[in-house]
């Protein structure tokens, strides 16, 4: 094992244990190099005279650049998009964002918890906790409406044993007690759980009720005092399109310094907040279990994540960070982000309007939902996959068949008043396999 992985471990071992026992193998082995970027940094301070230590060309003082790209981007200054950017991010967006965090999170007040770390979008950080924290046979606790790329990320890459519970209660709320069941299975047979919340979830659009996200917290806290080492992992990927009475902030901040075995993580980014979803622009967030500030514990799994991004990808594209900031700091950006929120929100009230007609009651039920982009069918005649061709073959319409009996509808990408149409056209062939 390399010292500085040897370091790191060590000062997990001194502030929290339970923490080094939850790291994978590939966690534990984890650092982050003190080389060419350890090297350039300083010469970057101290270089007064020539600095001949990065991987880049420059020209006239600044980057060299092609004419033809930087027309494009005249607005910009080129050192704010050529260069490398730092592995963990640019220190202002990352800055930003917290602030943005705590303004729109109020439970994260008075937490302690780390500067939010750049990765390239969500499925990245994903990654991230995966490489970090499982190992062949650890569990992941799921909802059964999940994200495909869960089992790829989890267990097809790192061999994560997926367990599943039953999402909704037959009253329409959010199973709490299935969840509670899964993870005390857990607890017992392995002393060790992931647990991913995703809310607003993909594929059903639901986030919970403030009550329901307490409870899924106190079960949590129960199986952490029962002796189980859970990395709580808030997927806060649509965070912020909240529609109706739901938790209107991230569970994040409740799990964050709740227990000295609960390790909290949250991912969130500009993709799908703020509508940029191709410039994959995400951010990791650690809080250590324990009440206090224990910014060792911090320090070493920071470091490691930076070790994974350093061995992957080395560091996330420096335009998109540099584009973000700059809507951030725009003084027109909450106007019109909540213009485009008003804009979802009035598509997802209108599919409700919409399915509320008794004439679709033999051909499906829906998932309840209130958030997000998504909605989910459960049809009650005909399998979704030959409803899902069906329809673009017949009908040109495009849908994602989950399973048997569930067909996702991505509302967010449809216009209000095509919302009926849509479902006429759903429905329409439905009646023809039916």
């Amino acid at each position: 094992m390399n010292p500085l992985a040897t370091e790191l471990n060590e000062q997990l071992e001194k502030n929290n244990p339970h923490v080094l026992a939850m790291l994978s193998d590939l966690g534990r082995n984890l650092f982050f190099p003190k080389g060419i970027l350890s090297q350039s940094a300083e010469a970057k301070e101290k270089a007064h005279k020539f600095n001949a230590t990065i991987g880049t060309a420059t020209e006239n003082g600044g980057p060299m650049f092609l004419q033809c790209i930087q027309d494009k981007l005249s607005a910009f200054n080129p050192a704010d998009i050529y260069p490398y950017a730092p592995p963990a991010g640019k220190p202002q967006l990352r800055q930003l964002w917290r602030e943005k965090m705590l303004s729109e999170n109020p439970s994260q007040q008075d937490k302690h918890f780390g500067v939010p770390i750049v990765t390239n979008a969500l499925t990245h950080g994903l990654s991230i906790i995966a490489d970090l924290f499982v190992d062949e046979g650890d569990h992941l606790v799921l909802p059964d409406m999940l994200w495909g790329n869960y089992n790829l990320t989890f267990a097809t890459r790192r061999k994560a044993e997926v367990r599943k519970f039953n999402t909704f209660t037959e009253a329409g709320g959010f199973d709490v007690e299935a969840f509670k069941a899964c993870l005390k299975k857990t607890a017992d047979e392995k002393g060790k759980a992931v647990v991913i919340l995703n809310f607003p979830n993909n594929p059903s659009g639901y986030t919970p009720t403030v009550a329901e996200g307490d409870a899924l917290v106190a079960a949590i806290k129960e199986q952490a005092e029962a002796g189980c080492n859970i990395v709580a992992v808030t997927d806060d990927a649509y965070f912020g399109l909240f529609f109706e009475d739901t938790l209107q902030e991230s569970l994040f901040g409740k799990l964050a310094n709740m227990h000295p075995r609960v390790f909290s993580i949250k991912l969130d980014g500009a993709t799908k907040e703020e509508f940029v979803w191709g410039f994959r622009t995400g951010f990791i967030t650690f809080a250590d279990g324990n009440s206090a500030e224990n910014e060792p514990v911090l320090t070493a799994i920071e470091k490691k994540a930076l070790g994974i991004i350093r061995g992957t990808i080395s560091n996330c594209p420096h335009p998109s960070q540099t584009f973000v900031i700059e809507a951030l700091k725009s003084p027109d950006f909450v106007a019109q982000k909540q213009q485009k929120f008003e804009i979802m929100k009035g598509r997802a009230l209108k599919v409700k309007e919409v399915l509320n007609n008794d004439r679709f009651a033999d051909s499906w039920s829906y998932y309840p939902f209130n958030s997000g982009y998504f909605m989910c069918l459960k049809l009650n005649r005909v399998d979704a996959e030959q409803l899902r061709v069906h329809l673009l073959d017949k009908y040109g319409v495009g849908a994602i068949s989950i399973g048997k009996t569930d067909l996702r509808i991505a509302f967010s990408c449809i216009a209000e008043e095509d919302i009926a149409e849509l479902f006429d056209l759903i429905h329409q062939a439905e009646c023809d396999l039916a």
